[in-house]
């Protein structure tokens, strides 16, 4: 059975033309997979009583979709930048081919291989399905779900530790690439990259080279993620939930042959570096984002947006403040009122 789905992938590969479409193919099908995973997900883990009456008007619905907006815009802009490691390491002058895996190899060794001794046809679909379906639907899933019950400070906790996490790992990977374990260890199979062509020329879309391995952005991420939840989601259903994906997502990337238990190690240490960064500084690193939105709005009489000390929303003025809490968004302000801080205390 699973022969024949792997020969059904391959001739519906082999019957489009053109490269862009047969590398692009899996993206394609996956937006509206996760689009309906993300309305199961809904379903299933958003209890009745937390669910936004206004979210069925037309109105509702265009808030949410602008809250999103907002939260998305620099993730998006820094997931962009990060995937042109290509163009930078050529400006640095760094070798196409360059690896380090060998020094991974030599801390150690084939480690990873006595996973795959329990490798079995069915586990290995299960595990392609949590590695390219279920970590894309636990990040999504987790910010809309923080977006829709106005989770402000969260939201911007996840979009700070998201970003940081993408910053950090850009050096090592612009620098120091490591490429996958299947084509490097002797004793592993990519098995992701044999599942299917669809598969091994979708992922070159985000890693060209299958050499963006130390540090692993899924264990970063998805850790990232999992704490997020776990820290601001009292649903104990979504909790067991992203805690279970996380686990598995972790034990996929090494059997799968993509990652090395470092990989895996340092991620995971990213993600909580970088999410203790975002609890603790997440309001400061979204100041001067929250005062450009907040700007553009005034500006050019934009919507109202949510507060992130009441959430109500507001129509800002040049005042720049909420007229519920008192929480400021004015900048000019702030760096003023530091200042006069700063002079109160050093001056003589």
């Amino acid at each position: 059975m699973y022969s024949f789905i792997q020969l059904l992938l391959s001739e519906i590969i082999s019957s489009f033309s053109g490269q862009w479409l047969s590398q692009y193919i899996m993206t394609i099908v996956m937006i509206p997979l996760l689009f309906l995973m993300v309305t199961v997900g809904y379903v299933f883990f958003v209890p009745v009583e937390n669910r936004r009456p206004e979210f069925s008007s037309m109105k509702g619905f265009f808030h949410f979709v602008v809250d999103v907006a907002i939260y998305a815009i620099p993730m998006l802009i820094v997931f962009a930048l990060v995937h042109m490691q290509t163009t930078a390491a050529t400006l640095l002058g760094i070798p196409a081919n360059q690896n380090y895996a060998r020094y991974i190899m030599i801390l150690e060794g084939n480690v990873v291989s006595l996973l795959q001794e329990i490798a079995t046809p069915l586990l290995t679909y299960v595990s392609g399905f949590f590695y390219l379906l279920m970590f894309p639907f636990l990040m999504v899933f987790t910010f809309l779900l923080l977006v829709y019950l106005q989770r402000h400070k969260a939201i911007q906790e996840f979009v700070v530790a998201f970003i940081l996490i993408y910053m950090l790992a850009f050096p090592f990977y612009v620098l120091f690439p490591v490429h996958v374990t299947g084509y490097t260890l002797s004793g592993v199979s990519p098995l992701l990259y044999n599942l299917s062509p669809l598969i091994a020329e979708g992922v070159r879309i985000v890693d060209p080279e299958l050499n963006n391995c130390f540090p692993s952005l899924h264990a970063a991420l998805s850790v990232m993620a999992m704490i997020m939840v776990l820290h601001n989601v009292k649903s104990r259903r979504y909790q067991a939930f992203a805690v279970i994906t996380t686990a598995t997502i972790l034990f996929t990337i090494l059997y799968l042959g993509i990652h090395w238990l470092s990989d895996l190690i340092a991620g995971t240490l990213l993600a909580i570096v970088c999410c203790m960064i975002a609890f603790h500084y997440s309001e400061r690193f979204f100041a001067i984002y929250r005062w450009i939105v907040a700007m553009i709005a005034w500006k050019f009489k934009g919507p109202a947006l949510p507060c992130v000390g009441c959430n109500r929303r507001i129509n800002f003025d040049s005042v720049m403040q909420c007229d519920y809490c008192g929480t400021e968004y004015n900048l000019k302000g702030r760096v003023g009122s530091l200042l006069k801080r700063f002079r109160k205390r050093f001056s003589p």
